[in-house]
């Protein structure tokens, strides 16, 4: 694409430029995104991740608002009724007995991450023997550990194991609710991976480090991931800098207790049995 120019917005770009503000390029792409009302590398999230593991599920957003925020994410529906996966524009509930179904608009969310998938990164892959092989490969598309990234991985499976949590009594935090999940393991399935990485720094609000669910081509099967072998797989990866959080404003969220440390309750129930 070529642009003309008057010389004052040249001048003006090559002055922010050298003052810290990034690349010609970005400046201009990030103008366009602003007068066009689309968000570039953003990534839209619902609410705190500490929040949730302290039992707070009421519902935030409904899935409707949050597809105009992005086509791309994941997170969970009010009540820990199910898994959430974005993939497309489309939004599914992976139920703890592993039925799958395309979310209502109306649906809610208590939590929940998206982004509109622009990678800068497509690649393949080689064939890889666990989630920690996995994660050393996707470790090297990251050039910092500071920044959060989209992941999407689509190829064969040969065998991967995922949890989807059951709605919980009411009161129950997502440790107690992570007890009584289901569990469910594939084999030679075609299918797709979605995932966002953040930085540990963030782990008060997000889930830090990867936090992956998957879907099979023929949406049968799905959940969070808990362990995986790999075929040949294509992976593409966006860097997401800018970070945008949208708390809500029910009663439930306003009148938490958050202030205890939560890290490890979510590293156990994110990490499966």
């Amino acid at each position: 694409m070529t642009l003309s120019l008057p010389q004052s917005l040249i001048k003006g770009l090559n002055a922010r430029s050298r003052n810290g503000g990034g690349a010609i390029d970005s400046l201009v792409a990030a103008a366009i995104a602003a007068y066009l009302d689309r968000p570039l590398h953003t990534l839209f999230q619902v609410s705190t991740s500490r929040s949730l593991v302290a039992g707070k599920y009421a519902g935030a957003i409904t899935c409707e608002k949050l597809l105009e925020h992005g086509d791309f994410g994941l997170g969970t529906f009010a009540g820990l009724h199910g898994e959430m996966i974005i993939v497309d524009g489309h939004i599914f509930r992976i139920e703890g007995s592993g039925a799958i179904f395309e979310a209502l608009p109306t649906d809610e969310a208590p939590f929940a991450t998206v982004t509109r998938f622009d990678p800068a990164v497509d690649v393949t892959l080689p064939a890889m023997a666990s989630f920690d092989d996995l994660k050393t490969h996707l470790d090297t598309f990251r050039r910092t550990d500071n920044l959060f990234y989209a992941i999407r991985l689509d190829g064969v499976f040969k065998t991967i194991r995922t949890r989807a949590v059951c709605a919980p009594a009411p009161g129950a935090t997502l440790l107690d609710a992570a007890k009584t999940q289901h569990e469910f393991e594939f084999t030679d399935c075609k299918g797709t991976l979605i995932g966002i990485y953040s930085p540990i720094f963030s782990g008060a609000i997000s889930v830090p480090g990867y936090h992956i669910h998957y879907l099979s081509d023929d949406r049968t099967q799905g959940g969070h991931l808990l362990e995986l072998k790999t075929g040949q797989v294509r992976l593409r990866v966006q860097e997401l800098e800018d970070f945008h959080i949208a708390l809500p404003e029910n009663e439930e969220f306003l009148k938490a207790d958050l202030s205890r440390d939560t890290s490890n309750d979510l590293d156990k129930a994110e990490s499966g049995h």
